[in-house]
């Protein structure tokens, strides 16, 4: 892995991220109808609605919209009837690719997704076909300069699994998917704050891009992202546009 890479890469698709504040509203709203629906409205008894929840109010989201749409989950309000969806494929280079969805329509999902792949160079692939390279786990990141021993011992001792130091001095703490809430809470009560943080499906190894293709797979991705039933797009691609 080149020297810097991993800490520009994050801060890319953070600043992406943060450009895309629009879409937010509308995808939370569908996983916490989603998260209620598989796991009832008790946030203490639902970790999956919990983190839903917690990602509402930190983009700001009205109470009064959380609540409706746990409403609707729990069926305490009509509302659209949406089913989970995950597209595998490969995009540039090879890197892999997941999709995931929440859609009222299983039939217009996949071929917006499957149109998405082949016109921008990447193919779908069958269920199964890169999935194995992706973890499902909360992910943390910290800045360079971090203190990695004081971290490292903080993190451990609240339950994360792993704590991962990069060659650019940036580090990694991946943490049970539903234990990300309050390992986080507990990190940043100790004084450490995350640059980045989130439940995600994180590449078990990176395909690292460099020219052109860097291009072409932005281009793929946000094809992807700008679809109205997908939720978040998962690729093993590291594309640092500093190289």
């Amino acid at each position: 892995m080149a020297g810097h890479s991993k800490w520009a890469n994050i801060q890319h698709r953070k600043g992406r991220q943060d450009a895309k504040r629009g879409q937010v509203f509308t995808r939370l709203i569908k996983e916490i109808t989603v998260a209620a629906k598989m796991g009832g409205g008790d946030l203490n008894m639902n970790p999956r609605l919990r983190l839903a929840v917690d990602k509402g109010l930190a983009a700001n989201m009205p109470k009064d919209n959380i609540q409706r749409a746990i409403d609707r989950g729990t069926g305490n309000l009509e509302g659209v009837d949406y089913v989970e969806t995950r597209y595998e494929g490969y995009g540039i280079g090879g890197a892999a690719v997941m999709v995931d969805c929440l859609t009222d329509n299983k039939t217009r999902t996949v071929a917006d997704v499957r149109h998405a792949f082949s016109k921008y160079g990447g193919n779908m692939g069958t269920d199964g076909c890169v999935a194995f390279q992706f973890k499902h786990c909360g992910y943390l990141v910290f800045a360079p300069g971090t203190d990695e021993d004081a971290l490292m011992e903080a993190a451990l001792e609240a339950g994360a699994e792993d704590v991962i130091t990069n060659d650019d001095g940036s580090i990694e703490v991946i943490t049970p998917p539903y234990e990300f809430v309050g390992i986080r809470d507990t990190l940043e009560a100790a004084g450490f704050k995350a640059e980045m943080g989130e439940v995600t499906m994180k590449p078990q190894g990176d395909t690292e891009l460099v020219g052109d293709d860097i291009m072409k797979m932005q281009k793929l991705i946000d094809a992807l992202e700008s679809l109205d039933d997908v939720q978040d797009v998962y690729t093993t691609a590291l594309m640092d546009e500093e190289e």
